[in-house]
C-alpha cells in the first residue's frame, strides 16, 4: 500500500525522486500537514506536477516513502551503534542506543512530530510491527548483557518503553536533552531490574 509508481533507476531519476520526498519533509516542517498538496510539493522540489506523478500516484505514496526512509535511517543508525558498542560496558552500550533513538526523534523534531501523526493514518501497521521486531532483535544482545535472563519479549518491551517515552516527550514539546535521556534510561533499567532471574 502507498507505493511509488516506479522505482527510480537512473541517477537523474533518483535525484528527482529524492527531491520530491525531501520537499515533502521540508513542507511538513515549515507548514505542517494541513497545507500539504502535490502542487506545493512539486513547486518546492522544483519539478512539474506531471513529473511528480510519474514517480508517485498520490500524496500518500510520497508520505509513506518519507516514513520508510526515516525508519531505514533509524535502523541503520541503531545497527551502527550496536556494532560500535558491542565491546563497551553494558551500561555504556545501553546509553548509546537510547541516545541514538533520541537523536533520531530530535534531529528534525517538527518533521518527527508530523510523521508520528501521519503514519497512524496511512495504515502502515504491518511495517511498523516489522520495524519494532527488527529493533528488538538489534537491542537483544545489549539487553541480555544487562539482564542475562531477558529474552526477545523483554527486548521488545525495551524498544516500546524507550520509543513511547521519547515520542510522548517530543509530541509534548519537551526538549531532547539530558533530562529526557535520564528518564528513558531509568525506565529501561527499572524494567530490566524487575525481570525474574533464571
Amino acid at each position: 500500500m502507498h507505493q511509488p509508481r516506479k522505482q527510480a533507476r537512473q541517477a537523474r531519476s533518483r535525484v528527482t525522486q529524492t527531491a520530491i520526498v525531501e520537499a515533502t519533509a521540508r513542507l511538513l516542517e515549515t507548514q505542517g500537514r494541513n497545507g500539504l498538496t502535490t502542487n506545493a510539493i512539486a513547486d518546492r522540489a522544483g519539478v512539474s506536477v506531471g513529473s511528480l506523478y510519474q514517480y508517485f500516484p498520490n500524496k500518500e505514496a510520497i508520505l509513506a516513502t518519507l516514513i520508510r526512509d526515516k525508519r531505514q535511517q533509524l535502523l541503520m543508525r541503531m545497527q551502527q551503534v550496536a556494532l560500535e558498542t558491542q565491546d563497551a560496558p553494558p551500561d555504556a552500550a545501553l546509553d548509546a542506543l537510547v541516545r541514538a533513538g533520541m537523536m533520531h526523534q530530535y534531529d528534525r523534531p517538527a518533521l518527527s512530530f508530523e510523521i508520528e501523526y501521519i503514519e497512524q493514518r496511512l495504515e502502515l501497521a504491518d511495517e511498523t510491527a516489522a520495524l519494532a521486531e527488527d529493533m528488538a532483535q538489534l537491542v537483544l544482545a545489549t539487553v541480555r548483557r544487562l539482564q542475562p535472563s531477558a529474552g526477545l519479549q523483554e527486548a521488545r518491551d525495551v524498544v516500546a518503553i524507550t520509543k513511547g517515552l521519547i515520542n510522548a516527550a517530543a509530541m509534548a514539546g519537551e526538549p531532547g536533552g539530558d533530562a529526557l535521556f535520564a528518564r528513558a534510561r531509568r525506565a529501561v533499567l527499572g524494567y530490566l531490574s524487575q525481570i525474574p532471574k533464571m
